[in-house]
C-alpha cells in the first residue's frame, strides 16, 4: 500500500488554517487578559478556560489540519471520526473555555442575543444541528459538497456553529440562558441520540457504498484534486482509495457508521454522568438548607 507522504507537506499539514488557528488563539488570549479591563464586571480568565481553549484550538488543528484530514479524504471511518470530534468533542470544551463577561458582551448586542435565543431553544436547537448533520449525509448531497472547497469548508463551519447551539443548554453558565435543568437535561441528551440514530443506521445497514466520494473514480479524483493540488494530484497518477487500504468499500462505510455512534454514546454518557452528578448535588445542597433553616429558623430572612 502506498504511504501519505507522496501528498507532500502542505497536503499533509495545512501550514495556512495552523496560521489561521494560531492568530486566533493569541487574539483570545490577548481579549482575554490584556484587554479584559475594557469590559466592566469582566472576571479574571482561569486556567482552566485557557487551557480548554489550547484543547478545542488543538483538536481543530489535529482533525482539520494534520493527516486526519487527508485520510479522511480516502477512508469513510476516519472522516466520522473526524466528523464527531468536529460537532461532538470540540464544541463543548469551546463552550466552557469563553469567560463568562465574553458572552455578556456579545448578547448585549439585539440581534445576536435574538438569534441565539432562538436557535439555543431544546427543540429547535435538537432540530437543526440533527438535520444539517443527516442531510450531509445524504449520498447526492455529501458527494456533491466535498467537490466544491468553499461549500466543504462552509458546510463544516456551519455544522460546528449548530453543534454549539446543540451543546448551549446543557453547558452554558449565563443564569439567563438557562433554559433546562435536571432531568430536563438528561431528556436532552436522550432525545439527541436518538435523533442522531436514524442517520447512522442508514450507512451501518446499507448493502452497497453509497458515497461516490469512496467508490467512483471520477468523484474521488476530484475530491482529492482540491484537497492536494490538481497539479500534485495529477502528477500522482492514482486511481482510487484502495491504494491505500485493505479494506473494502462496503465495510469501510460500514465502520465508520458503527465508530460514528459509538463515540456519540461515550461522549453523552460521560455528559449524562456529568448532569446526573451536578443535579444530585444541587438537590442534596438544597435539601440540606432547607433542614438547617427547619431546625434553625432564625435562617430565614
Amino acid at each position: 500500500m502506498l504511504t501519505l507522504d507522496i501528498f507532500g507537506f502542505k497536503a499533509l499539514w495545512s501550514p495556512y488554517f495552523l496560521l489561521i488557528l494560531l492568530a486566533i488563539t493569541v487574539g483570545y488570549f490577548v481579549l482575554t487578559t490584556k484587554y479584559r479591563s475594557l469590559f466592566l464586571d469582566s472576571e479574571p480568565l482561569t486556567k482552566k478556560q485557557g487551557s480548554l481553549f489550547l484543547l478545542s484550538m488543538i483538536l481543530l488543528y489535529a482533525i482539520k489540519g494534520s493527516p486526519i484530514d487527508l485520510l479522511a479524504h480516502l477512508m469513510f471511518w476516519v472522516h466520522m471520526i473526524q466528523m464527531a470530534a468536529l460537532v461532538l468533542v470540540v464544541p463543548p470544551i469551546f463552550i466552557l473555555s469563553i469567560p463568562n463577561w465574553f458572552w455578556r458582551k456579545l448578547f448585549s448586542n439585539g440581534v445576536v442575543n435574538s438569534v441565539f435565543v432562538v436557535l439555543t431553544k431544546p427543540l429547535i436547537a435538537l432540530i437543526v444541528f440533527n438535520g444539517l448533520f443527516s442531510f450531509y449525509h445524504v449520498p447526492m448531497i455529501f458527494d456533491h459538497v466535498m467537490q466544491n472547497v468553499w461549500l466543504h469548508a462552509g458546510y463544516s463551519i456551519l455544522l460546528f456553529i449548530v453543534a454549539t447551539f446543540m451543546w448551549w443548554p446543557l453547558l452554558n453558565q449565563m443564569p439567563d440562558h438557562q433554559t433546562l435543568s435536571g432531568l430536563k437535561k438528561v431528556g436532552y441528551i436522550f432525545a439527541d441520540g436518538i435523533l442522531l440514530t436514524p442517520a447512522c443506521a442508514l450507512i451501518i445497514f446499507a448493502d452497497t457504498p453509497m458515497y461516490g466520494t469512496y467508490s467512483d473514480p471520477h468523484v474521488w479524483g476530484q475530491v482529492m484534486s482540491l484537497c492536494v493540488g490538481s497539479a500534485n494530484f495529477a502528477s500522482l497518477n492514482l486511481s482510487g482509495p484502495e491504494l491505500f487500504s485493505s479494506m473494502s468499500l462496503l465495510h469501510d462505510q460500514q465502520l465508520g457508521g458503527v465508530l460514528m455512534k459509538i463515540i456519540q454514546e461515550i461522549i453523552y454518557g460521560v455528559i449524562l454522568g456529568h448532569v446526573f452528578f451536578e443535579w444530585y448535588r444541587k438537590d442534596q445542597a438544597d435539601s440540606e438548607r432547607e433542614m438547617k433553616q427547619t431546625l434553625n429558623p432564625s435562617l430565614i430572612k
